[in-house]
């Protein structure tokens, strides 16, 4: 059973960001595309959302969406960043030579 609260994964390509709908709210990770991989550049979860793990669920579904289509990740977002630290299994996806410290 998950701690973490569950919402759908809506890909806003128009903004080139993921989403999550929560009520009148959409906390977002923002994301560059490009062939084979994947640049996640920012996550923003609105201060009414703050302390409920829905930055953490957002990034995690991000992460799932990036191992689904096999893409190679850049973590620009030192929130991605810092989630990856804290689960080092996600660290596969992360392009080589890139060291999550």
């Amino acid at each position: 059973m998950s701690d973490q609260p569950h919402y759908e994964l809506i890909d806003n390509e128009a903004e080139r960001r993921y989403e999550f709908h929560v009520g009148e709210h959409k906390p977002r990770i923002e994301y560059i595309k490009v062939p084979g991989k994947i640049y996640l550049t920012h996550t923003e979860v609105p201060k009414a959302l703050e302390g409920q793990g829905i930055g953490s669920a957002i990034i995690k579904a991000a992460l799932e969406e990036a191992d689904r289509n096999d893409w190679t990740l850049i973590p620009l977002c030192p929130f991605v960043a810092a989630y990856i630290k804290r689960h080092p299994e996600w660290r596969r996806l992360v392009l080589k030579g890139i060291n999550i410290e």
